[in-house]
């Protein structure tokens, strides 16, 4: 699937765009191919999450491109498991992975993925995924690594390690510029992020391996960093591509599966997402799933309002939303 990108078209979704590109998305003849970015999307999140993450990475897309022209192309791994709705989805849609180099891609953006193993080079995915990174170094003048991806793609470059937190990095953090890059042009500091993981990088074992970093939170930790390699490498351990309810899916996601049994303890609120009240009211709540323990609780959830946000702040919610 190609989606093409200009700031005179607003595209709500890539299953919306059209196949063929307008006459106006066209190349005009006396253009180099420099006037259009090919970018590949390498889409790993779970079925529940693969429409939204396309539309969140294309809205990103979109408004960053400016005046210039954008093709989005998108793809899987093969080994990433998808139930038999989602391929139908995918068909037409997503390009086989191995035509990644047939495309000629200037760019690729490799998301993260639902872990089902206890290291990464357990995961199922593994070798296709690293296979991903050792293309993208050699045949990308940049590439975007998120979450899991960015953990995965740092283990396979220079054997650092993820360590694994007490207790999940989940919330909307404010991430503070640390270094005078380019890439942080026109980026006010501190940027509220969302972060969502169980698993963190060391700040010292990345700037030990060349890596630079860019933005941190002092509650989250590394946020953005990068490494130049024959492709500009960079690295988002947050989400900036969330949209306002993707923390509240995967929280009262996570309250089913502990009510299912399917997890050990009751997940903790987002840091910094919902208002005090609602706090208030989840606290009353989570006393009572953990003394009943029952999947009916889920539909009972108290009404959730999120906290304010700043004027001009980039992370934009609505005020209001019930479960």
């Amino acid at each position: 699937m190609t989606v093409p990108l200009d700031k005179h078209r607003r595209i709500v979704s890539p299953a919306l765009a059209p196949t063929q590109p307008r006459e106006a998305d066209r190349l005009d003849p006396g253009k180099t191919s420099d006037a259009v970015l090919r970018i590949g999307l390498v889409n790993n999140m779970p079925d529940t999450a693969l429409q939204a993450t396309e539309r969140q990475f294309t809205r990103l897309l979109q408004a960053a491109a400016g005046d210039r022209r954008i093709h989005l192309h998108c793809f899987s791994l093969p080994s990433v498991a998808r139930s038999a709705q989602a391929k139908a989805l995918m068909a037409g849609r997503y390009t086989d992975i191995a035509d990644l180099g047939r495309l000629k891609l200037d760019g690729l953006i490799v998301t993260g993925a639902e872990p089902v193993a206890a290291t990464l080079p357990e995961e199922p995915f593994w070798k296709d995924l690293t296979d991903v990174i050792d293309w993208a170094e050699g045949n990308t003048r940049s590439a975007i690594w998120s979450c899991l991806a960015a953990h995965a793609a740092v283990l396979h470059l220079d054997g650092i390690e993820r360590q694994p937190l007490e207790l999940k990095c989940s919330g909307v953090y404010d991430c503070h510029k640390v270094a005078d890059d380019w890439l942080m042009k026109d980026i006010r500091s501190p940027l509220k992020v969302a972060h969502s993981r169980v698993n963190a990088l060391r700040k010292a074992d990345l700037a030990d391996h060349g890596y630079q970093l860019l933005t941190e939170a002092p509650d989250a930790g590394v946020d953005i960093f990068a490494k130049r390699l024959r492709s500009h490498f960079v690295f988002f351990q947050g989400h900036p591509e969330y949209e306002a309810l993707s923390l509240q899916r995967e929280y009262l996601r996570d309250i089913t599966r502990y009510l299912a049994r399917q997890r050990e303890l009751f997940p903790e609120a987002p840091v910094g997402y919902f208002d005090p009240a609602t706090e208030s009211r989840l606290s009353t709540y989570r006393k009572r799933a953990c003394a009943e323990r029952q999947i009916p609780l889920s539909v009972e959830l108290p009404r959730i309002r999120f906290a304010p946000v700043p004027n001009g702040s980039p992370w934009l919610r609505p005020t209001t939303r019930p479960c």
